[in-house]
């Protein structure tokens, strides 16, 4: 028990050191990028620092199997080089034995990754996105997805434009059921329109089946306006910028994941990459087990063995490909 221990407390000290290298290395490479990113809203170090503290999780997050069999090989390297491997196995215990522990550990850190680190990123990553948002240009479109349909966000120089629908195509180009609540330059409702259906057209939304409320009115209702015909109303969204304001899943907490992807699929979006994101999240304990047994099959030798540099070149490669 007493040399599990020692094992495992080794191994979670040069896989933690290792990721804290890569944290130092990614936080002052992103702090240059975000400086060079808003030079022109001024923004200063404490801010870069702020929003890279923000942005680096996601990478730290997508590197976390590649952190974990750099921590491994070096391990099991310093084992192999203080004669440590050659004490265990003198003392009775097997080579697969002694590998047991790192890959409980691998697999325990897999479970924390997954449950605990997961949601910790997809929160940084909104708030970045929000940072972002707020020192970028104003304006701009923001989409988002609930069980009550699908919410969109349009800007002018006017105002802003909510839009909310039932259900749409799988491209977002196309809505139903949809309301258009529109806010002037004070932030204040200002129109309401309803429509049975929403056409993004080049530069507008082509709705028909619409009634028109001015909300501006003492008694709206009073002066709302029915219309058969094609109503246009301007716009300066696309299909690819609907698209793209999805994000990445990982964007998404693990534990609400599913939870979002039936408010796709429901809104009638293909939720496809994320069901994918989904399982490969599942398979994150097993993909860093996967990445101990790399790295333990080039590097658990004695290192009077030579070619030590060469395996280590092995493992890398071996665990480039996995990942």
């Amino acid at each position: 028990m007493t040399l599990s221990l020692y094992i495992a407390r080794r191994f979670l000290g040069t896989v933690g050191r290792v990721f804290l290298i890569f944290f130092a290395i990614l936080m002052l490479v992103d702090m240059i990028e975000q400086l060079r990113r808003f030079a022109d809203a001024s923004v200063g170090l404490a801010e870069a620092a702020r929003l890279s503290l923000l942005s680096v999780p996601e990478t730290l997050y997508r590197i976390l199997p590649l952190i974990l069999i750099m921590g491994a090989i070096a391990n099991f390297l310093g084992l192999a080089r203080s004669s440590e491997l050659v004490v265990v196995r003198a003392a009775g215990r097997s080579g697969l034995r002694f590998l047991l522990t790192p890959l409980l550990v691998a697999v325990a850190l897999g479970l924390l990754t997954v449950a605990l680190f997961n949601p910790l990123v997809a929160a940084t990553s909104k708030a970045y996105d929000t940072a972002r948002s707020a020192l970028g240009a104003g304006g701009g479109s923001v989409l988002s997805v609930a069980d009550t349909g699908l919410w969109l966000r349009q800007g002018s120089e006017d105002g802003q434009t909510v839009i909310q629908a039932a259900r749409s195509n799988l491209d977002g180009t196309e809505l139903f059921g949809v309301t258009f609540l529109g806010f002037d330059a004070n932030g204040l409702p200002a129109t309401r329109i309803e429509a049975d259906t929403a056409k993004l057209i080049d530069g507008a939304w082509a709705l028909s089946g619409t009634k028109t409320w001015d909300l501006t009115q003492p008694n709206p209702e009073v002066a709302a306006e029915a219309a058969t015909a094609e109503v246009t109303l301007p716009s300066d969204l696309t299909a690819e910028r609907i698209r793209d304001s999805f994000g990445t899943p990982s964007a998404i907490a693990f534990w609400d994941l599913l939870g979002y992807i039936g408010d796709l699929e429901r809104a009638g979006f293909s939720a496809r990459a994320y069901r994918l994101w989904f399982q490969m999240e599942l398979a994150q304990p097993l993909l860093m087990a996967a990445m101990v047994l790399v790295a333990a099959g080039f590097t658990m030798r004695h290192v009077r063995a030579g070619g030590t540099g060469r395996m280590v070149i092995y493992a890398m490669i071996a665990g480039f490909g996995i990942f």
